[in-house]
């Protein structure tokens, strides 16, 4: 199945760009994912429970990937923090560059603060909504089940992960996957942690709405990201 979405790639108006599920999923890497999370020597949350575990490379202080981790250890340069700041969100997001810049050239052309635009943008990710609800217990794990076809919005079933939420969506896991032990493990989640602000969960019934857009301040577990030096990197 086809599904579109719309993304502005220029400063007229609006090109209409298609998506299909295959293509999202090819789009993705594949790599050890502990080795994104010690090259930024920041727990990224990649893997769900594991992250908060002894079992986590962050934890158990392993050095950054390469051959030799202590060269770098100077001062870094300005387009250094930058490139680290931008690899850091795009990978907790689970993108690749060409995606991610696809997202910050429209959040440019967005009114108001580009990198709050961002910030609105990504959070608005329907893989990114259903980690949120607490469906799946990493975005990782949130994208396969959308690609799969175990979520619905507004009662349609979507399977693209890049799909933006609009304000008064519902989200709801498919009747058919309401058992699926992987859910029923992720919302767990919910009674030790709770929700966002902008979002609203019924637990019983499998189904979240997305009341409204984010604000920056609101985003609290992102809050040590710098935005401003992702504007300033792309701006190069």
């Amino acid at each position: 199945m086809m599904l579109r979405r719309y993304l502005s790639t220029d400063a007229g108006p609006e090109k209409q760009e298609e998506y299909s599920g295959a293509e999202e999923e090819m789009a993705r890497y594949t790599g050890a994912v502990c080795r994104l999370c010690r090259a930024e020597q920041k727990r990224l949350m990649l893997k769900g429970g594991r992250c908060k575990s002894d079992k986590c490379a962050i934890n158990r202080k392993r050095a950054a990937p390469g051959k030799d981790p202590k060269s770098r250890a100077g001062k870094p340069s300005d387009y250094r923090i930058q490139l680290r700041e931008k690899q850091r969100l795009r990978r907790i997001y689970g993108m690749l560059e060409k995606q991610f810049r696809l997202f910050f050239e429209r959040a440019l052309r967005m009114p108001g603060i580009t990198g709050e635009n961002l910030f609105v943008l990504l959070e608005k990710r329907l893989d990114n909504v259903v980690y949120r609800l607490r469906f799946a217990a990493s975005r990782t794990q949130a994208r396969q089940l959308v690609l799969h076809g175990h979520i619905t919005v507004n009662g349609e079933a979507v399977n693209v992960p890049s799909y933006q939420v609009k304000p008064g969506d519902e989200i709801a896991i498919k009747a058919s996957s309401k058992n699926l032990s992987v859910i029923r493990e992720a919302v767990k989640e919910y009674g030790k942690s709770g929700l966002m602000p902008w979002l609203e969960l019924d637990v019983d019934a499998l189904k979240g709405k997305f009341n409204a857009a984010p604000r920056r301040n609101d985003i609290t577990d992102l809050s040590d990201i710098k935005e401003q030096m992702i504007v300033e990197f792309y701006s190069k």
